[in-house]
């Protein structure tokens, strides 16, 4: 799995193959796709993280169902553009997706996304949107990874690579 600039996605896809988004977090991973015209990041699910295998299996089966074509991974990054400890284990974590034995992660491209204030931006539209705290819960993660992947599409619609 090759990391690769966001802008050189677009090339790496075969006709019809859409992106799969993840914010990746210490207890859940928050899911999106898109859709293979590259212009809508959806929710998809929140991975309630267990055992590496087992989140890498789940993800496996979607990148089956779905036609995913690349990974795009969220990078928080702190206030000044640094990165730290979560930005670190998003790597990570993506670096042992490559390294996962079943081979749909071995050559698929990853592009790592700034995904600073993502989750706090979700948030202030749910809770204006007067969502309850249950409720929020529920769908947060997957909303941020939706907030974030259609921040990608939108970088890749400006710079004309769509």
């Amino acid at each position: 799995m090759p990391i690769c600039n966001l802008s050189d996605l677009p090339q790496l896809l075969t006709r019809n193959q859409c992106l799969l988004g993840l914010d990746y977090g210490t207890k859940i991973i928050g899911v999106a796709v898109s859709d293979p015209g590259l212009r809508v990041a959806s929710p998809l699910l929140s991975l309630v993280r267990k055992k590496f295998t087992q989140d890498a299996q789940i993800l496996i089966q979607l990148m089956r169902e779905r036609d995913i074509g690349a990974l795009v991974v969220g990078l928080p990054r702190d206030l000044e553009g640094e990165e730290g400890p979560m930005a670190q284990a998003a790597r990570a974590f993506a670096h042992n997706l490559m390294r996962h034995p079943d081979r749909p992660f071995a050559d698929l491209p990853v592009a790592f996304w700034d995904e600073r204030f993502s989750t706090a931006a979700v948030e202030r539209f749910l809770i204006s949107d007067d969502m309850s705290r249950k409720r929020r819960s529920e769908v947060i993660d997957k909303a941020a990874a939706a907030y974030m992947l259609q921040g990608a599409l939108d970088a890749l619609e400006i710079q004309g690579h769509v």
